[in-house]
């Protein structure tokens, strides 16, 4: 059976679906069935960002009660995809998402879902649907001080969080530093992705940033989370470089001691 996996952020603009879309990609190139849905039913982008622009059936639909869940899947050349309408006019229940898709998980190995940046019924139908957590932030005081809300509204809901998916990160020293997120949170980093212009280039692609620049250090931190949450090893092609610093970075760690954790 499959997972489900929400990825969450009560700020927008921190790459939230984004991170979806390169963690479904990682996933598929690994050989895995992935479902990508669109949670963010008020203000949706995951049709924007893969070219599925006005989708004839729809997230919407299904929660309106118009349309059977496998009607509003749509297939793309890596993974498939449930949409959401940006106009719709009836009335949905938020909630009724876990009832909807839950079936689904006999079809996929994993169902990523793209919540709305708000504190609202669509962020409560994620945390109920999902199986585990992942969090979106960037190194900045407002956006950590949302995170934090984000993580007490999941630890009150029950659902675990797996870790953090830091985006967006210059490497500067104004930056909330790595260290400080992590006591503050108290949640691990899994992921470090830098501000990388070509993500931007991938959007305008309607393509992840991972076909885009596979090489990059971004795309091989989401390659490393998805061997990670499919509980299998990641082998690298990078060539080794004598004058790296020998303690691997904090994520590194942090990705070794879950696996160790959950799959030793």
């Amino acid at each position: 059976m499959g997972k489900i996996i929400g990825v969450i952020s009560l700020k927008g603009g921190v790459g939230k679906t984004s991170s979806v879309i390169a963690l479904g990609t990682a996933l598929s190139e690994r050989g895995k069935k992935v479902l990508l849905v669109d949670a963010n039913f008020s203000a949706p982008n995951l049709g924007l960002h893969l070219n599925l622009i006005d989708p004839e059936v729809s997230i919407h639909h299904v929660l309106a009660g118009d349309m059977v869940v496998e009607n509003a899947i749509h297939e793309l050349d890596n993974f498939h995809v449930i949409p959401a309408s940006i106009f719709f006019n009836k009335q949905i229940e938020p909630l009724k998402l876990k009832e909807k898709i839950r079936g689904l998980k006999m079809q996929y190995d994993f169902i990523l879902l793209d919540s709305s940046p708000s504190l609202n019924d669509e962020t409560l139908a994620v945390l109920m649907a999902a199986d585990d957590l992942f969090v979106v932030s960037t190194p900045d005081y407002p956006t950590l001080g949302m995170t934090m809300k984000a993580i007490k509204l999941a630890k009150r809901r029950g659902t675990p969080i797996r870790g953090l998916i830091l985006n967006k990160v210059y490497n500067k020293k104004f930056e909330i530093s790595l260290g400080n997120i992590e006591k503050t949170s108290e949640v691990p980093v899994m992921a470090v992705i830098p501000h990388d212009l070509n993500v931007m280039k991938s959007l305008s692609n309607f393509t992840s940033s991972i076909q885009d620049n596979p090489n990059s250090f971004g795309s091989i931190e989401y390659k490393k989370l998805a061997a990670l949450v499919s509980g299998e090893p990641y082998i690298g092609r990078r060539k080794i470089n004598l004058f790296r610093r020998m303690t691997p970075p904090k994520q590194e760690i942090n990705r070794m001691i879950f696996y160790e954790e959950l799959f030793k």
